[in-house]
């Protein structure tokens, strides 16, 4: 219990930072620039890895987590990104983005055969109200309205990559995973910014501040952290921490950006801690059967 608590505190505070990174980039580059810099710098000790433990990837579970990798991180990070580079405030972005769990809980009942119980449910309810009052300020901003189609579209991406993975249950770690999926997200977005020409990065240090958080924090600590608690708790569980991102999200921009925190906002962060509970699995019983082997890898990572 102690340890999945930890692991779902740094998944908060590590995926939030990717909302950070994004609004930090922006401000410097456009998202082709940033997101293809961001995988080109994070496939290369990736790459060593695999070059130094030469795992073996089954050719099932390889082109799995490339289809995985461009729906999880090439179309719900491009949507992100995007957004953000269009006026869409990074709060109303993570909100968006934040219906995931509504969305993938949904879902996986009738595609995955999970159990959801009442009190999952009342919980990814109260989340979601929370949700709506950390980042109800952000809306109405001057973007233009179709931009706020790009995160919705990002949320769905990362649903259906959350689920493709729960029904066909790779079977490789989550470090070899995470770079085959940088392998095929590096080649993505640097073919989008070469086409579009905007591959070359600028000199502004923001720019390379904006990679090292997107790299080191958001990539290697909250990506990886996702899938190893997707593992370990399931989607409803899961879900139910993304609940959590946007109050973290606000936090992160008022330490390193000066925003304000509006009584309302605080108040929803108040919520959204209440709700987290309420979506955790119940304890197994001692008959419980075995941990699944997804489970034993994410334990062994």
């Amino acid at each position: 219990m102690k340890k999945d608590v930890l692991l779902g505190g740094g998944f908060v505070i590590l995926w939030s930072s990717g909302f950070i990174g994004a609004e930090l980039g922006a401000r410097s580059a456009p998202a082709s620039t940033l997101l293809a810099w961001r995988f080109l710098i994070a496939v290369v000790p990736l790459a060593a890895w695999l070059l130094w433990r030469r795992p073996r990837l089954p050719p099932r579970d390889l082109g799995l987590h490339v289809l995985i990798g461009t729906l999880g991180q090439v179309g719900y990070l491009y949507g992100v990104f995007a957004s953000v580079e269009h006026g869409v405030p990074s709060g109303t972005s993570a909100l968006i983005a934040a219906l995931q769990p509504i969305v993938a809980v949904a879902l996986a009942v009738p595609l995955l055969g999970e159990s959801v119980t009442g009190r999952q449910i009342a919980g990814l309810a109260v989340g979601l109200g929370g949700v709506a009052l950390v980042v109800g300020g952000d809306l109405g901003t001057g973007a233009p309205p179709w931009a706020y189609a790009l995160p919705v579209g990002a949320m769905l991406s990362l649903v259906a990559a959350t689920l493709l993975e729960r029904r066909t249950r790779p079977t490789i770690g989550v470090i070899d995973a995470l770079a085959v999926q940088a392998g095929i997200s590096a080649v993505l977005f640097s073919a989008l910014a070469l086409a579009s020409g905007t591959l070359a990065p600028p000199a502004d240090p923001a720019f390379w501040a904006a990679i090292a958080v997107l790299v080191v924090l958001a990539m290697f600590g909250g990506y990886g952290l996702y899938w190893v608690n997707l593992a370990r708790s399931g989607v409803a569980r899961v879900s139910g921490l993304l609940y959590l991102t946007p109050p973290a999200t606000m936090l992160w921009s008022w330490l390193m950006f000066g925003g304000t925190m509006t009584p309302l906002s605080l108040g929803g962060v108040a919520v959204c801690a209440v709700a987290v509970p309420l979506t955790r699995p119940r304890s197994r019983a001692p008959d419980a059967p075995s941990p699944t082997r997804e489970e034993e890898l994410a334990n062994a990572a």
